[in-house]
């Protein structure tokens, strides 16, 4: 049976030998680009073209067609490629624009001349020259493929540029695929060229008439764990619709772009937001929300506040360094006065040093005037984003929590989760809110203990591991409110019983999929739970069936919360709790701890993998998280329901309903 795909979705490939097979209204060209794992191509051989048809494990058809077939064995593809996308592009000379020819079909067979396993219809495109149909992917030591139809109006060229390649070599190779495929007695390539057509109504196109390289890629969520070694994995590989073009249309404003945008909605992409009114003479642009490439408005919300985050870090840095500069001038140049012995005659060393401060003064001054600038920007910016936040991404205050139509059940899950609120101490009163991508690649953990952070340390224990708590169940609340109903299984570990005044609303609410597990028994029963569905769901990923699991193994993405870890463990729960944090999130079994690390010393190094595994966040604002870029020290400041609300007792309300109504 056939899976028709849409953008976006996957489906396991169990055999080695795949064959792709391309159906089109139109001649085009059929290739086959090699990626690593973040989806950049470096160095030779990252396409198979007409010209060089066969890399290893990989075949590409050698003429212009309306249907092609490309081979592919996937056991005699190097291990340093983790993608191979199929590529669809319109030679020169043939069909101006995708839009204007029949949607182009694409299927996968697990063997030659065998039936489909899967199927993808790139329906939507417009002014596109060039589109990645689908790609294959490694994952967990498996292949699956995926629907990407991301499409480029500025051709080949713009998509190898995208995927990582110089823009002189990305040229050259999109020269070569274009250049060598002979169309009767001409070369499609001596074929006049017409530029790009123009792409009305916000359609996505590079802005820019010569494509810029792409900038570095950020790791799986924003904010590494300060001190951390950074790795650029994909944790979730960068999914479809990665691409440096962008909306276009819109108003001249800053530009947000950042290789982390994904498409993740099957439907067409959403108008791009209106123009605000023209600024001053001489003005900074007025902001616009959503003034960010996306395919959807979540999704340009969510590009906007990367790039308002990366904004902040890149301006703060080039102060701190202007800072750095005076102050190195100015020491230089005071050593200079006192050495020189002309100074100290007739008092000339003391003007000599008023000079250097003065000229310290002036360029730090300037410094100033340009960081104040932007800030103000960035404030303006933020005054306009924030009240236009989605629930998933907006703080508890915001009126999108407090009734009204937002508030109902989604009908599908978000792109990202608010985890609190980033600040720098040049402005602390700018807060970039701190988003995480669904699902989690990488486990919370909420610290509850006083070592390790200043403002802990002020705080009585009981009042900080309850707020702790406390902030877990506004996390679990916010991703149960954000999912669609039914999506989401939430179990709770309290062993000790610790954690029942701040579990409360959510044990009345009737949202958790079992009460609490307290004791030993409880804790070895839940994790025995998980890690049977984790293992379950492997192996029928790995023969290809997905389908075939125990009618008893929940199919919705599972959320562990553990509370006051390490009590209730033995040395085996703490074995399958490092497995469920390590081999869980790519089978959809999410994990939440809090926990004092210091109560887990005597485990010794045993736990320290899980440590570094998880993303670390404090109850209290607390400066413990860096950025990718320039590595400054972020306050983080936790996202808590304002005192006295009850806000979190009508979400848990509107959830609790939207369940009883899905059965």
């Amino acid at each position: 049976m056939t899976a028709e795909l849409v953008r976006g979705q996957n489906h396991p490939v169990s055999r080695s030998r795949v064959e792709v097979r391309v159906s089109a209204g139109t001649p085009l060209l059929a290739l086959a680009s090699l990626a690593d794992e973040q989806g950049r191509f470096a160095g030779d051989g990252v396409l198979a073209h007409p010209g060089a048809p066969d890399l290893p494990g990989v075949r590409a058809p050698g003429a212009v067609a309306d249907r092609h077939t490309l081979a592919l064995d996937l056991d005699a593809v190097p291990a340093r490629v983790h993608r191979i996308g199929v590529l669809l592009v319109l030679p020169p000379g043939g069909a101006p624009r995708f839009g204007s020819v029949p949607a182009p079909h694409v299927a996968v067979a697990e063997e030659a001349g065998g039936p489909d396993i899967a199927g993808f219809t790139l329906t939507g495109l417009d002014a596109e020259t060039a589109v990645v149909a689908l790609e294959l992917y490694r994952r967990q030591g498996a292949w699956k493929v995926r629907a990407v139809g991301q499409g480029y109006a500025a051709g080949l060229e713009a998509l190898l540029t995208d995927g990582g390649l110089p823009a002189p070599q990305a040229s050259g190779l999109a020269s070569a695929a274009l250049g060598l495929v002979p169309s009767g007695d001409i070369t499609l390539a001596a074929l006049p060229t017409a530029p790009a057509p123009t792409v009305p109504r916000g359609l996505r196109a590079p802005r820019d008439p010569e494509p810029t390289p792409r900038q570095p890629t950020p790791p799986p969520d924003p904010i590494p764990v300060a001190g951390a070694p950074y790795s650029g994995t994909a944790g979730s590989a960068p999914g479809a619709g990665d691409g440096a073009d962008t909306v276009v249309g819109g108003p001249p404003t800053i530009d947000y772009a950042h290789p982390r945008r994904r498409r993740t909605s099957t439907e067409a992409p959403e108008p791009a937001p209106r123009a605000a009114p023209a600024a001053e003479p001489g003005q900074p642009p007025r902001p616009v929300a959503g003034d960010a490439s996306g395919w959807s408005m979540d999704e340009r919300l969510y590009n906007q506040v990367w790039g308002m985050f990366e904004d902040l870090a890149r301006t703060v840095a080039a102060y701190r360094s202007a800072v750095e500069f005076a102050d190195q001038r100015l020491d230089r140049e005071l050593d200079a006065a006192l050495s020189d012995p002309r100074h100290r005659l007739g008092g000339a060393d003391g003007a000599a040093r008023d000079v250097a401060r003065a000229r310290h003064d002036d360029l730090v001054a300037q410094a100033r005037a340009v960081l104040d600038r932007d800030l103000a920007q960035l404030v303006a910016e933020s005054e306009v984003v924030e009240p236009a936040l989605p629930g998933a991404y907006a703080r508890w205050d915001n009126p999108v929590w407090h009734g009204g139509p937002a508030t109902g059940t989604p009908e599908e899950g978000p792109l990202a989760l608010r985890l609190g609120d980033l600040s720098l101490p040049e402005r602390p009163d700018l807060r970039i809110p701190m988003l995480m991508r669904l699902p989690l690649e990488r486990g919370l953990w909420i610290d509850n203990g006083r070592t390790g952070s200043e403002a802990a340390m002020t705080m009585d224990t009981d009042r900080l591991r309850r707020a702790a708590m406390d902030m877990a169940v506004a996390h679990v609340v916010r991703v149960l409110a954000v999912q669609p109903a039914g999506q989401l299984s939430v179990h709770v570990i309290d062993a000790a019983g610790a954690g029942a005044a701040s579990l409360a609303p959510l044990v009345r609410a009737g949202v958790l999929a079992a009460p609490p597990a307290a004791g030993a028994a409880g804790v070895t029963r839940t994790l025995a739970e998980l890690t049977r569905r984790v293992d379950l769901v492997q192996m029928a990923l790995r023969a290809g069936a997905p389908e075939d699991l125990p009618p008893d193994v929940d199919r919705a993405e599972q959320l562990l919360v553990v509370h006051d870890f390490p009590h209730g463990f033995d040395d085996r729960a703490v074995t399958q709790l490092r497995y469920l944090a390590d081999e869980g999130p790519a089978v959809g079994v999410h994990l939440l701890m809090v926990a004092d690390r210091d109560e887990a010393s005597a485990y010794g190094p045993l736990l320290d993998p899980l440590w570094r595994s998880l993303l670390r966040l404090s109850p209290v604002p607390d400066s413990h998280l860096a950025d990718p870029w320039v590595h400054h020290c972020w306050t983080f400041i936790p996202d808590l329901p304002p005192q006295g609300s009850a806000v979190l007792e009508q979400t848990l309300a509107r959830v609790a309903a939207s369940r009883r109504g899905g059965r």
